[in-house]
């Protein structure tokens, strides 16, 4: 049985390194993909994590394989095929920031079903993760997630959402009707500022936080970038400010964020705790390239939080 088991769609990484003297480009070759991410960020702070996906048979879906292993997280609930192909992915950076080019049509996770949910995995799970790309990457991955959640909640298993809307994917008004559908099935909560700008039109953090909370969550968190984290129940707010560091590249912040709250989450802390040290995780890992290599495990994260 694993703590915390997440769906998705994991994607073979190449990152722009800084040019070259010579003018040219390289890429750092990594993995990617949000759930992936978080699952690997939750695994390195201590918990015991799951994943369910569909990947290639390919030099992409081999190398997932080999990462799920050494970072401990349960492959067991993943297919490989041959029918289709593991999801690649660029990450480029420039004066605004890191800016990512997907190739995923006919993505083997993208051609994932409810008929292929290990329902008896998701059952015995203590917390089950999705997002946004999760469920837009198809209609047939919409459906499957769906599925996921009524067998969680059929079984007790807190469900936790992050919204990671991506304008490729699908139009706002259908992702938020699906996402707020999600949500409204959600315990947690882990919408992202500029995701919720457009898909709600909201411009003030405490409106959505309102906004998340009247869906059905006891816990939202609002991920607000160099703003920092809006944490809030029905209870009560909290504003979690941001752990200052050198940023190299914020790739994969918000998924090292929300793994590493869940995991804390998991552990036994207070939402307010989780959220502190799911802040520092998140900012230490902008400090290296990669959307993986630079998630901290909690050794790390902790000898910061022992210096505050």
């Amino acid at each position: 049985m694993v703590d915390l088991l997440c769906m998705g769609e994991p994607m073979l990484e190449f990152n722009q390194l800084p040019t070259q003297p010579d003018g040219s480009r390289h890429y750092l070759e990594g993995h990617g993909g949000d759930t992936s991410n978080a699952a690997i960020a939750a695994a390195r702070q201590g918990a015991r994590v799951g994943y369910i996906t569909a990947l290639g048979q390919d030099m992409p879906g081999d190398s997932f394989l080999a990462l799920w292993a050494r970072e401990g997280v349960d492959a067991s609930t993943v297919i490989q095929t041959d029918r289709w192909l593991t999801g690649v992915y660029f990450v480029t950076h420039d004066a605004q920031g890191h800016h990512f080019l997907h190739h995923r049509a006919n993505s083997a996770a993208a051609m994932y079903t409810a008929a292929d949910l290990p329902k008896p995995a998701v059952a015995a799970a203590r917390m089950f993760y999705v997002s946004g790309i999760s469920q837009g990457i198809s209609n047939s991955a919409t459906d499957a997630v769906f599925a996921a959640i009524d067998v969680a909640r059929q079984n007790g298993v807190k469900v936790a959402y992050d919204t990671n809307y991506r304008p490729r994917l699908w139009p706002p008004a259908r992702a938020a009707a699906v996402m707020h559908a999600a949500m409204a099935l959600a315990d947690y909560a882990l919408p992202g500022i500029e995701d919720v700008q457009i898909m709600t039109g909201l411009t003030d953090p405490d409106a959505m936080l309102d906004f998340y909370l009247r869906l059905g969550p006891e816990v939202v968190v609002l991920k607000m970038g160099e703003s920092g984290a809006y944490l809030a129940t029905p209870e009560h707010r909290l504003r979690v400010p941001k752990h200052d560091v050198q940023v190299v590249d914020a790739t994969g912040a918000g998924d090292t964020f929300c793994g590493s709250f869940l995991a804390r989450i998991l552990a036994g802390d207070a939402p307010e705790q989780a959220a502190r040290y799911a802040s520092v995780a998140a900012a230490l890992k902008c400090t290296g390239y990669g959307a993986v290599a630079p998630i901290p495990h909690a050794a790390e994260v902790f000898a910061v939080l022992d210096r505050q």
